[in-house]
């Protein structure tokens, strides 16, 4: 087994580079995810370009990722085994802990890391993720039309959602 891998790393405001990074053991809760295809956001640019705040560089961008479960440093969920598909996007996993998960809004956790923003995303071979940031990538859609389904597909399918319109309105 390999002990590094490149990635695409904002190194400060304005500077992406190809680097060689070490590969990262999973701690509790986390897997490895070897990537196969990461979709392309203007959220990245934000971090690429300095505009978000908040960010520690170097942190390499990229929160539409979509790859095989590599490595985990505990058992998996009974859905999830290793080799499978996954996709992670922009919220990456809720802490479970936090007074907002213990009411079961997950989306609104007080220590989700955001992928690509507070820790490294999927501009690169390998990336660590949250197991509660998984989701299942069906083996009949490939990873290319899947990635920006993680984000762009999200912000759509709410908003159709929200706006209460039935099969077939237009």
């Amino acid at each position: 087994m390999k002990n590094t891998y490149k990635a695409v790393q904002v190194t400060r405001p304005g500077l992406v580079e190809t680097v060689e990074k070490e590969l990262p053991e999973p701690g509790p809760g986390e897997v490895l995810i070897k990537v196969e295809a990461c979709g392309i956001c203007g959220a990245d640019a934000g971090v690429i370009e300095g505009l978000e705040k908040g960010i520690n560089y170097p942190r390499v961008p990229g929160h539409e990722v979509v790859g095989t479960l590599y490595k985990t440093a505990e058992p998996l969920p009974a859905w999830l085994k290793p080799g499978q598909r996954v996709g992670v996007g922009r919220l990456g996993g809720h802490c479970n802990v936090c007074e907002q998960c213990r009411l079961g809004h997950f989306n609104l956790c007080q220590n989700q890391p955001v992928t690509g923003s507070s820790r490294d995303g999927g501009y690169a071979e390998y990336m660590l993720a949250r197991v509660t940031g998984l989701v299942a990538i069906p083996d009949d859609l490939s990873s290319v039309d899947a990635a920006p389904l993680l984000c762009a597909g999200i912000a759509t399918f709410n908003a159709l959602k929200k706006s209460c319109a039935e099969a077939g309105d237009t």
